[in-house]
Formats: structure tokens, sequence, C-alpha cells
């Protein structure tokens, strides 16, 4: 009897040491307005994204350990894509300044679930997703090692969201994380759209008029293209 009581004790232990581990807190970026539930409190540190067309954006990471799980957060900030593009070296007549830089932030979603998919390991499940009418996608893969991706990908407003935690095998899938994320104002409230055409994709996406001036920065020889908000 004593035997088991010890036993009973040191589970309860183990128990009460696990959730205070896996205590979550709520995670508000004003930066980059986006509020999600985390176990762990993230280092925040500012980077490069090398997109698609040949852009540099620039990019912020939120990373954190819990135990052996992983939660990082990785924000591309596709705000000046045009200027960026219109300023890098190597362009040529065919990148189509009036163009190609909104082409790279819409297909950004598309080009990063590209780049997990390249991962070594199993995609598991591959899908498309929306948070409060803002499109994405959702992945999970199994890494070489067993551990496990489970990543969610939006575009809001310019800005790419990519959303990775990557557990141990056998650990419950981070529900959490992923459900929990909301978009948020510059006063920190929710935002909620009721439509998938109020959900911007583009920052001050140009209008046809600024379209039609765009177009004629056009090299005179360059191919025409139809416009991307035909197809909308």
């Amino acid at each position: 009897m004593r035997q088991l009581q010890i036993l009973i004790a040191a589970s309860a232990l183990s128990v009460a040491g696990t959730a205070a581990a896996a205590e979550w807190v709520t995670y508000t970026s004003m930066q980059d307005n986006f509020r999600v539930h985390v176990p762990c409190n993230f280092a925040v540190s500012d980077s490069t994204w090398d997109s698609e067309y040949g852009g540099v954006m620039p990019s912020r990471i939120y990373d954190c350990n819990d135990g052996a799980s992983n939660y990082k957060i990785t924000v591309v900030d596709y705000t000046d894509s045009q200027r960026i593009h219109a300023e890098r070296e190597g362009r040529t007549e065919a990148d189509y300044i009036d163009l190609y830089w909104e082409i790279d932030v819409r297909a950004s979603v598309n080009y990063s679930a590209s780049l997990i998919r390249q991962r070594p390991g199993e995609v598991t499940f591959d899908a498309y997703h929306y948070i409060d009418r803002v499109e994405g996608e959702q992945i999970q893969m199994t890494y070489p090692d067993n551990n496990r991706l489970y990543a969610a990908i939006y575009l809001h407003d310019s800005k790419l969201y990519i959303f990775e935690a990557t557990v141990p095998p056998r650990t419950p899938p981070p529900g959490m994380f992923q459900q929990s994320l909301e978009f948020v104002d510059a006063e920190g409230g929710r935002i909620r759209y009721q439509n998938f055409a109020d959900a911007p994709k583009v920052h001050d996406a140009p209008d046809r008029e600024r379209r039609q001036q765009l177009r004629q920065q056009r090299p005179p020889n360059a191919e025409s293209l139809p416009d991307p908000q035909a197809a909308q």
C-alpha cells in the first residue's frame, strides 16, 4: 500500500509538472497585427525573405520551444513590394514592374507552401483553409525523424503569415496554436470579415486608372499581359 501511495504521488507530480510546462498564454503582436495562443515565450528577430520573383522582403520571426516542441511564426511584409521590385538589380523587360510586384504578393501563399512540401518527409495533409474569411492553406507532414509539422499559411493586407508547430511523435496535435489565430486592427481588436471579397490580399492595390498609369512605364517592346484584377 505504501509503495502504491508513492507511485500515485509521483504520477500526480508528473502530471502537475507537465501542466505547468504546457501553460498557454495569449500573445498579441501589434507590429504584425495578429493574436495567437502559445505555450512558451516568443523570441522575436528581424530577417529577410527571398520571394518567388526575386524580391528580398523584410520579415520577422517569432520562435519559442516548449520542451521538445517548437512554435514558429514567420511574417513576411510585402507592403513595399512594388518599390523593392523596381529597385532590385538584374531586372529585365519581362519583369513588367506594373504587374509582377503584385503577382509576387498574391502568389506568396502557394509559393511558401511549395517550399514546405519540398522539405524531407511525407506530406499527410494539404488543403485550403481560411480564418475569418482570410484565405490560406494548411499542411501537415511527418519528418524523417518522425516529428510532426502542423503548418498554416495566410495572406492578409500584403503580409504573409506562416505558422509552424513541430512536435515529437505521439504528441497531441497543437490544435490550440492553429485554431486560436486572429488578425487584429491597430487597436488590437479582432478583424472578422463577413465576405471573402472584403479581406484584402494586397495592401492599397491599384485601381484600374492607376494600373493604366503603371502600364505606360512598360518598355515599348514589352508583351501585353492580362490584368490580374480581371481574374478576381
